[in-house]
């Protein structure tokens, strides 16, 4: 799936850990640009296999796992979570972009990517050119508008911060019906996964390294990622990138979110002197990357344009 892609082991240093990890990476292409994808939860750059192939004709890809995740670094996580923190994982990647010598760089980014992406661009926004966000809206907008609905639909956000070990001890106490609880959920229904796709996602996710780590994620999101957002939004620090692209699966939860004005909830967030936004929500489910990666490569030519 990823024919012509390079593998590399990319070697980062942890701000809050201060020591090195490794984060892996599929390279490929001679573009001048170059584009950073980033997955979400449960899976790994496996899910790009439709896409970085068709952007690799004309750009530098680099797809990576995210700390944590696949076949990247997994620290065990502590009593703040700020191992996981979203600021600590950006910083990884703005590192692998400069390890193969990119300071400016245009992001697609999916899920815990997406949220990943968002703090690399306030913490980092000279590097960033334009991005891409799939099917998310900020996290704290959504913790601080949690309702019924949202619960029941990203049930896992509670149960995946609860206190360790109980979610990875009961994850891996029954590791396919935890899938089966995961993928049968109406949002998430919309993609056809091959037998390929399948083992990728579930060999690097049920282990107790991954499942631990993955929850050290959520907890960091419901925790030291909230202090750092609250602190970006009291001090008015808004994303001040060129362009932002937000698309959302029509059949998935954030759809319902501000009556289907995904994009009015990210005009929030943004510095509009700075920022153009556009978006729109396609016809699939969460997994847009899987579902419909060409309305991400058609949107992706606005954000690409000089």
């Amino acid at each position: 799936m990823f024919e012509g892609f390079e593998q590399f082991q990319v070697p980062v240093h942890s701000l809050f850990l201060n020591k090195e990890l490794e984060i892996f990476c599929r390279k490929k292409g001679n573009g001048k640009k170059a584009i950073l994808l980033l997955h979400g939860y449960p899976q790994t750059s496996h899910i790009w296999n439709k896409i970085a192939p068709k952007l690799s004709e004309e750009y530098t890809v680099v797809a990576t796992d995210l700390r944590g995740y696949g076949q990247s670094s997994k620290p065990p996580g502590s009593k703040s979570h700020e191992e996981y923190s979203k600021r600590e994982m950006a910083s990884d990647q703005v590192q692998v972009m400069q390890h193969f010598g990119y300071d400016e760089f245009y992001i697609i980014a999916h899920d815990r990517g997406a949220r990943v992406a968002h703090r690399l661009a306030l913490d980092n926004p000279s590097k960033v050119k334009g991005m891409m966000l799939l099917d998310i809206a900020p996290t704290l907008y959504m913790y601080d508008n949690t309702d019924m609905a949202f619960a029941k639909g990203y049930w896992h956000w509670f149960f995946l911060i609860q206190e360790s070990p109980g979610p990875e001890n009961m994850i891996m106490s029954g590791p396919e019906q935890f899938w089966q609880a995961m993928a049968g959920r109406p949002s998430h229904q919309g993609v056809n996964w091959s037998e390929e796709d399948l083992k990728e996602y579930k060999s690097k996710l049920f282990t107790e390294e991954t499942v631990h780590a993955s929850c050290e994620d959520y907890r960091a999101a419901a925790t030291i990622d909230l202090e750092h957002d609250r602190a970006s939004s009291s001090s008015g620090d808004k994303i001040s990138i060129p362009k932002l692209v937000v698309l959302w699966g029509k059949k998935g939860l954030i759809e319902s979110y501000n009556s289907g004005d995904v994009v009015g909830v990210w005009k929030e967030w943004i510095n509009s002197s700075v920022t153009q936004i556009k978006g729109k929500g396609v016809d699939s489910g969460h997994y847009i990357p899987e579902e419909k990666w060409d309305d991400i490569l058609e949107e992706s030519k606005w954000l690409f344009e000089e």
